[in-house]
């Protein structure tokens, strides 16, 4: 028999809280840690692709998501939105916690208020969901924002940042700012930058530079917070409009898929094994990209004290439910509105998530 290293999780067993586990070590010699229990907490990200309410904001481009807009954009269709968001949200990372997220990055808010519609929908109502959240200057009116669990996480300072770029005429092409989160999850200091990258509009190549500008913003950002506290635990989640083989997350971050690679201060990219496999999280033209990413610092990848939270696994939320199943679009995403028809559906990206854990 083919003598094998192996170190895997085995035996998992959800307490009825829901936030424990136990879980038993093994190598080819011996079994270790046996029955240790541990925190297990999901954080995700997701693009809640154009969850607006049914008014008119004439400071934005929202005139489509209204009664009389080109959508027909109805209280009924967007209270249906909100029920498929909240029953995807409530259940990602459950199957390993036990509960629905403790931290949740989304895009494509219109406001707070879609958000606190949102928290307040079933199967997320009674959570006790917060929310943290700016208005960007973006042209089409969306924004980034984030939910968190008020019995988990204590929110200590937050800050909105503006990514400042411009066209060959010198004018500000406004889009999306850069949310950064830092607070306590079950007394455990960590930071959450909060992205959604300029888009591939007029191409790819095109439109690079605005990706690698947000890049360096996103960089910059979580650079300071390692100047710091080097150890520092921080999760940098979003729809990047880039795969985690292009050149704003491999030249600007360095992030890596190879752990033994990752030195301190550096990032690894929690969802670029699943890349390398050919798994997106959203689909175009017959081809599948991995544009919703998590990349966590150093600090929470590295375990020197099994007493901290570090990272477990990673996870790409995609449920047959939430799919297209049939036709040309078989196994996509399905969306809300498919040429302005509205279908039911929930997203046109699968959420991404991670699952950190300590022992207890």
């Amino acid at each position: 028999m083919r003598k094998l290293l192996i170190f895997s999780w085995l035996s998992i067993i959800l307490w009825s809280c829901g936030t424990t586990q136990t879980t038993t070590k093994v190598n080819k010699r011996s079994t270790i840690n046996t029955g240790k229990k541990y925190l297990a907490r999901t954080i995700a990200f997701y693009n809640l692709e154009n969850l607006f309410d049914t008014i008119d904001n004439p400071t934005t481009r929202d005139e489509d998501f209204t009664p009389n807009g080109r959508d027909h954009w109805t209280s009924e269709k967007y209270h249906k939105k909100l029920q498929n968001l909240a029953t995807v949200i409530a259940d990602i990372g459950k199957k390993e916690t036990g509960t629905s997220p403790a931290v949740i990055g989304v895009a494509e808010a219109e406001n707070r208020g879609v958000l606190e519609d949102l928290i307040k929908t079933p199967p997320l109502a009674g959570q006790q969901y917060g929310i943290i959240h700016f208005d960007s200057p973006d042209r089409r009116g969306i924004d980034v924002a984030l939910l968190y669990k008020k019995r988990f996480f204590k929110p200590i300072n937050f800050k909105k940042y503006p990514l400042l770029i411009y066209d060959s005429d010198g004018k500000r092409i406004y889009t999306r700012d850069q949310l950064v989160v830092t607070g306590l999850l079950d007394g455990e200091k960590i930071s959450f930058i909060v992205d959604h990258w300029p888009s591939r509009r007029g191409g790819e190549a095109r439109s690079r530079p605005k990706r690698i500008k947000a890049a360096q913003l996103s960089k910059k950002i979580a650079d300071s917070l390692l100047q710091l506290d080097p150890q520092a635990k921080i999760v940098i989640m979003g729809d990047l409009n880039d795969d985690p083989s292009s050149p704003s997350v491999k030249q600007v971050f360095r992030a890596t898929a190879d752990k033994s690679k990752v030195l301190d201060g550096g990032y690894y990219n929690a969802m670029e094994h699943f890349y390398n496999r050919g798994i997106g999280t959203l689909a175009y033209r017959d081809g599948w990209n991995l544009f919703d990413q998590i990349i966590i610092s150093s600090g929470l990848l590295k375990n020197t004290n099994d007493h901290n939270f570090h990272f477990w696994k990673s996870g790409i939320y995609s449920k047959e439910f939430m799919k297209n199943r049939k036709g040309r679009y078989k196994g996509y995403p399905k969306r809300t509105l498919v040429g302005g028809q509205f279908i039911g559906g929930y997203s046109d990206h699968f959420p991404t998530y991670i699952i950190i854990v300590r022992a207890l």
